[in-house]
């Protein structure tokens, strides 16, 4: 398992604590592996994207017009978080949902 986030964001580092088997990887420093979020945009199209936080705030229109894989590749923050793989299977988020299919 594997859960991408970053080191300072306290949702992540909750779920981290809470699956003691996964492996973290830093987006800010390591990068979203371009497969991998490939397919979370696939899977959780613009649910991906965090427009709720102050990166985005921090955005000009023309920046938020711009496809969200290259926008999440200029500005790893923008990520909404955590995003779990498990085996191949994505969870976006620390969630009820996500930490019932993942705890049990």
């Amino acid at each position: 398992m594997i859960l991408y986030g970053l080191k300072t964001c306290d949702t992540c580092r909750k779920a981290l604590k809470s699956l003691g088997n996964a492996e973290f990887r830093d987006i800010r420093t390591d990068g979203l592996p371009k497969e991998v979020a490939r397919a979370a945009h696939d899977r959780f199209g613009a649910a991906l994207v965090n427009r709720q936080s102050t990166t985005w705030r921090g955005l000009s229109d023309a920046e938020r017009a711009r496809n969200p894989l290259e926008l999440l590749a200029d500005y790893p923050a923008l990520m909404k978080r955590p995003l779990i793989d498990d085996a191949g299977t994505l969870y976006l988020g620390w969630g009820r949902d996500t930490q019932a299919a993942l705890l049990e």
